[in-house]
């Protein structure tokens, strides 16, 4: 519990001295998901998820660019010139590249049109260039990564070990999730990079180090 409060804390900050939510969905994710196999208490985790929405809608409604983004999530088109310039722009993107792409490199999308091509969304060119068939490669890319990982938690007797490996394979799962969510317009926009592929250096650092650390978990089991 204490450890979970911490976390929360922690992702409240973030939001608030930042105004990173996407990060702190992330933090506020992993502490929860921990939480699951730590203390698995179904009264505990109701009230915690109940928290945690909650948490999020003050959030949100505390921040007037924020329902000003959920706002232009739910009309596109009236935002198009402002708020939701970057999501239309992205899904021009993923809806010309078709089938098969236009071609390692042949983006036009990138070249000024989409905000951030590089990096939160990097997906909606890479469907552009390598099509649908790329698109899903890549997910099933990280199906495969997220799957090995359970395979190593699943086999994983010791508890701190067991914790290291939820937390990463969290990270990793929600941050891809969110990434791709925001990119196809299903939830509203929010920075999020996608792990692996955005631009950032310290970034991949971090990402490596965590599958660093499952890996070592692993070899001791």
């Amino acid at each position: 519990t204490a450890g979970f409060l911490i976390c929360a804390i922690g992702a409240g900050l973030t939001a608030i001295l930042t105004d990173d939510l996407g990060t702190a969905i992330i933090i506020l994710a992993i502490g929860f998901i921990t939480m699951l196999i730590a203390c698995p208490e179904k009264k505990f985790i109701i009230i915690t998820a109940v928290l945690l929405v909650g948490i999020g809608v003050i959030l949100v409604v505390a921040k007037p660019y924020r329902m000003l983004r959920v706002k232009a999530w739910l009309d596109l088109e009236a935002y198009s010139q402002d708020e939701s310039y970057q999501i239309v722009q992205a899904l021009y993107a993923i809806g010309s590249g078709g089938l098969f792409g236009k071609g390692l490199g042949k983006s036009t999308q990138k070249m000024g049109f989409v905000p951030e091509s590089q990096n939160d969304m990097i997906f909606s060119i890479i469907c552009e260039e390598l099509g649908i068939v790329g698109a899903l490669i890549l997910i099933v890319l990280f199906v495969i990564l997220l799957w090995r990982l359970l395979k190593i938690y699943q086999r994983t007797n010791d508890l701190f070990g067991r914790l290291i490996i939820a937390g990463v394979t969290a990270h990793i799962a929600v941050q891809t999730i969110l990434n791709l969510a925001v990119v196809t317009s299903l939830v509203p926009n929010t920075g999020v990079p996608l792990p692996f592929i955005s631009y950032g250096g310290s970034a991949i650092i971090m990402l490596m180090a965590e599958i660093g650390m499952v890996i070592s978990v692993g070899r001791s089991f």
